[in-house]
């Protein structure tokens, strides 16, 4: 199986499973995540969304043997086809997705771990933006993402050096939310998968759709936004709830 899969109170882990292949995308295992991703976000027992990788990688990227294959798909189809609808179900989805990233994450593998809404990565973990050593450029929307994370400049060099960032230095300058020991990696990757499983389902959904349209948006488009959100969420037994809670003094 390219793919494993385990829901457990509310919190739907996706393991890219490849170890042998460091996790490398073919064909299949593009398409078995993209079915995984419409998986969660239909299901409404699923509230959190875990991305990691069994062995010592999360993902490689694009297998290089596919790409060479004769009768394999040309590179065009592999981007539109495999890596671009996953980046637009990470993003569109509703649930928060959280990239627990367990070890090097280079090329397009790097850029769906950085596409994610929350990147954790253990103390061993490099992220790599591979491309350019090869003569390609960063797809996946690594040009979406890097400059809006690290500014241009950093990411620049990312691109065209194509060095490795170890997580201490990804977490430093702002590229993921958090680099974890390795031995507490996984205890702590469940640990915010499950605190984020508690929060209100309703106000989470609505804190990704505003960030995602403030990329675009004019500054008086985004006020709209969070009026018109904030007015939603106002309506909601949650919050109502929370404000008797607080008048009454209780959790």
């Amino acid at each position: 199986m390219e793919i494993v899969t385990a829901l457990n109170n509310g919190v739907f882990k996706i393991t890219l499973n490849r170890p042998k292949a460091y996790n490398s995308f073919n064909t299949n295992l593009a398409k078995l995540l993209q079915t995984e991703l419409d998986n969660a976000d239909k299901n409404n027992a699923v509230k959190v969304v875990i991305i990691t990788g069994e062995g010592n990688a999360f993902s490689t990227g694009q297998d290089i043997k596919e790409l060479l294959d004769t009768n394999g798909p040309e590179l065009s189809t592999i981007l539109s086809e495999n890596f671009n609808p996953i980046i637009r179900k990470i993003r569109n989805t509703s649930k928060p997705v959280i990239a627990a990233v367990n070890g090097v994450a280079a090329g397009a593998g790097a850029n769906i771990a950085l596409a994610c809404d929350l990147v954790v990565a253990s103390k061993s973990a490099q992220f790599i933006q591979i491309f350019s050593k090869i003569g390609l450029m960063p797809d996946a929307a690594g040009t979406f993402y890097l400059p809006r994370l690290i500014g241009r400049q950093k990411a620049m060099a990312a691109a065209m050096l194509a060095e490795p960032i170890s997580s201490t230095e990804a977490e430093k300058i702002g590229m993921i939310y958090k680099c974890i020991d390795d031995l507490q990696f996984n205890d702590e990757v469940n640990n915010l998968a499950t605190k984020l499983s508690k929060q209100p389902t309703k106000a989470l959904s609505l804190i990704k759709k505003a960030f995602n349209l403030s990329e675009s948006n004019t500054f008086e488009q985004q006020l709209k936004v969070e009026e018109d959100f904030q007015y939603e969420l106002s309506l909601t037994n949650n919050f109502k709830n929370s404000i008797q809670a607080f008048v009454k003094k209780q959790k």
